[in-house]
């Protein structure tokens, strides 16, 4: 397992390195200056390269990705633009509102999609696997941010339990929070789960084939019993797959909901930083999804070894 691990940690060593080569090189063929867009059109030319020379845009391509790195390392993201306080602080602040709406998000789908994955795969060809599978492929075809206007329409503007937007801030209490970020994690949630209930539904009825299964049922095991002691931790290893994904998506991928519910979140700095130059924003928050990517990339191969000791043992050969 030591052995595995180690494997692993490399390539997630690698696999940044190569990132933040690629992100920087996007970054930097991005037209136009982002010192000229700053000045405006009443900028002076000596003003605006001071303004170069201050931000380091007037470094050469090397070393402003030696020094980006080597900053980044240190915990030292540089400076916003825009925004002229230290990136690291916006960051910070967009993550307590992002990371906990993924979460959120991530265990409403679980809770939602594995139980009705196993009920479907339980009654297959029948009027409630028809049903729930029917409601699955719905979610699937539908926007999240259809669901999250169809759901500011109705519990906010009609009935009014939740307010249609906005974060009040953790100082105002954790059940206010959990309050305001209820409906956005639902919209993301939805379709995630829809998505996650196909995948356990396949995974158990492919589980509910296999020699072993048969075998546990042979022995006078009922066939939910075989499924609950003998198959679903087998069931649940492309699960985890789609869980890792979905994790990452949902970090990365609710500008479109932080911006319908007015969320101070990652994805909605990043859209203002692009649209604003902030380049030095974009490539920070960029390389930390990045880095959540290849994490929970790691993590989930560990709970790969962890649920089938077969890929280890395949690992060490």
């Amino acid at each position: 397992m030591g052995h595995y691990i180690l494997k692993r940690l490399l390539s997630l060593v690698l696999t940044l390195l190569v990132a933040t080569v690629v992100i920087f090189v996007m970054i930097e063929v991005v037209p136009g200056d982002p010192a000229a867009y700053m000045m405006g059109l009443s900028g002076s030319t000596e003003a605006t390269e001071a303004l170069r020379s201050e931000l380091g845009l007037n470094m050469g391509a090397w070393d402003r990705y030696i020094s980006w790195i080597t900053g980044m390392i240190k915990g030292d993201f540089g400076t916003s633009y825009t925004y002229r306080v230290p990136v690291s602080d916006l960051i910070t602040d967009r993550t307590l509102v992002s990371v906990p709406l993924t979460i959120y998000a991530l265990i409403l789908s679980t809770i939602i999609a594995i139980p009705v994955g196993v009920i479907s795969a339980s009654r297959r060809g029948g009027f409630l696997d028809t049903l729930l599978m029917g409601a699955a492929q719905v979610g699937v075809a539908i926007p999240n941010f259809w669901f999250a206007i169809l759901m500011v329409l109705f519990f906010s503007t009609s009935l009014r339990w939740f307010s249609a937007g906005g974060f009040p801030g953790w100082d105002a209490g954790f059940l206010e929070c959990l309050k305001a970020l209820t409906l956005p994690a639902i919209s993301l949630a939805l379709p995630q789960a829809a998505i996650l209930a196909r995948v356990m539904r396949s995974s158990v009825l492919e589980v509910m084939n296999e020699d072993y299964i048969r075998t546990a049922r042979a022995k006078g095991l009922s066939k939910g019993q075989a499924l609950m002691r003998h198959g679903l931790r087998n069931a649940l290893i492309p699960v985890l797959t789609i869980l890792g994904l979905q994790f990452s998506f949902l970090l990365a991928g609710g500008i479109i909901i932080e911006s319908i519910f007015s969320l101070p979140g990652l994805g909605r700095l990043v859209f203002q930083s692009i649209a604003q130059r902030d380049l030095i924003v974009v490539k920070s928050i960029v390389t930390l999804l990045v880095l959540a990517v290849v994490v929970i990339t790691f993590v989930v191969d560990l709970l790969y070894a962890a649920v089938d000791p077969r890929l280890r043992e395949g690992k060490r050969m």
